[in-house]
């Protein structure tokens, strides 16, 4: 397996395929010959990304082929980064290419999914018996979804991969960014870039970058704003992240082979001059040079989107909040106003429904939402019966 790859992946190997009985081992696959020397007469398959992510670095899909298929093994490539429309891995040698359809394929953020294409018919009726028995099928709306997805591919991925090629520019002339990780002119070696002009069409729409400081890049990417902060990529939208805290934080810290401080970006189809705009100002804020931007409510934050950690599990053993222990306490004079009979008491302000009367109204809609449908079947079925007789 690469040693650069989706810590969501590194994850499934380490802690779930180990445990069932396969050995992994991680490889630099962009040096075939530590791939060919790691290779024994028991390995089943090889598993690369190209670019890799999220340090873009290029492995050659051609002549991984042949030295897996010199020992009769498999090659398996992850191309969620580079979508069909870029690059075909099958027609490169791959015997299996699989893509987080959540990101180019859906294009929108708006359902979740994976696809597993395969060159052996054998293998994909395997593929086909397993996803049956496992139940991994797709619900049909997620198919629908994927569908109008494909519909817009190329247009989406062609305007992203401009406005990427324009970023990048901005991002290698900026004296806070260090190194610039795009399989593009200026963001990778000489070699590399040739080989992946060989078997992609394009250079994609996403770019990595470091800045030297882990500080520095939080408070970048906290203070853009077109940016959205968020693990996944190939949207419509621009995204950003820092992948050892988000969606590498899964791997070891000793681990690793990425900096602290890098940052992802994930290119969008938003006017170019926006989104550099919008990088050139969070710059600056992450500077020290500007102050950070307040959000709509007037508040000086970092994230726009805020969630509260919760617990993975919930506690059972959580101290509680402290029963009232008077229950015939008088009532607030708003709700005596409310529910004693005559005249309201003068000057009663109306207040807000408590926690216990927000719940009791929040029921009973979940149960007219439950009851409801069942009622307007129970009346139509009468309706018609009376109609007969």
């Amino acid at each position: 397996v690469n040693e650069d790859i989706y810590g969501g992946m590194h994850r499934l190997l380490t802690q779930d395929c180990s445990n069932s009985g396969i050995n992994v081992k991680f490889v630099d696959t962009t040096d075939l010959a530590a791939v060919a020397k790691a290779l024994s007469p028991r390995t089943r398959l090889i598993h690369t990304e190209s670019p890799s992510n999220p340090r873009m670095r290029i492995s050659d899909l051609k002549r991984l082929a042949e030295i897996a298929h010199s020992n009769g093994t498999l090659l398996c490539v992850d191309s969620t980064m580079m979508p069909p429309v870029i690059c075909k891995p099958l027609t490169l040698g791959a015997d299996i290419v699989v893509h987080s359809a959540t990101k180019f394929f859906s294009g929108h953020a708006d359902c979740t999914g994976g696809f597993v294409c395969v060159r052996d018919p054998d293998l994909a009726h395997r593929v086909a018996f397993l996803q049956n028995a496992e139940g991994t099928a797709l619900a049909p709306f997620e198919c629908f979804l994927f569908l109008r997805g494909i519909k817009t591919m190329h247009l989406r991925v062609q305007r992203a991969q401009d406005n990427a090629v324009q970023v990048a520019a901005f991002l290698l002339g900026h004296v806070r960014i260090k190194e610039v990780y795009f399989p593009g002119r200026g963001g990778c070696e000489t070699k590399a870039l040739a080989i992946h002009r060989e078997q992609a069409g394009g250079q994609g729409s996403m770019i990595s970058l470091v800045t030297g400081s882990v500080e520095f890049s939080r408070r970048f990417c906290d203070a853009c704003r077109i940016f959205k902060t968020t693990v996944s990529f190939g949207s419509v939208n621009s995204l950003c992240e820092m992948p050892c805290t988000m969606s590498h934080a899964s791997i070891p810290e000793e681990k690793r082979t990425l900096p602290d401080d890098l940052v992802r970006l994930s290119i969008g189809i938003e006017d170019v001059r926006d989104l550099i705009a919008d990088l050139a100002q969070a710059l600056e804020v992450a500077g020290g040079r500007a102050p950070l931007p307040a959000t709509a409510t007037g508040r000086v934050e970092g994230y726009d989107s805020r969630f509260e950690d919760l617990p993975v599990l919930p506690n059972p053993y959580a101290p509680s909040a402290p029963a009232a222990t008077n229950s015939t306490a008088p009532l607030p004079p708003s709700l005596q106003a409310r529910t004693s009979p005559g005249k309201p008491v003068a000057g009663a302000v109306e207040a807000e429904p408590t926690n216990e009367w927000s719940q009791r109204w929040l029921y009973a809609s979940i149960a007219a939402l439950a009851v409801g449908p069942s009622l307007v079947v129970l009346v139509a079925a009468l309706a018609q019966r009376r109609r007969k007789v």
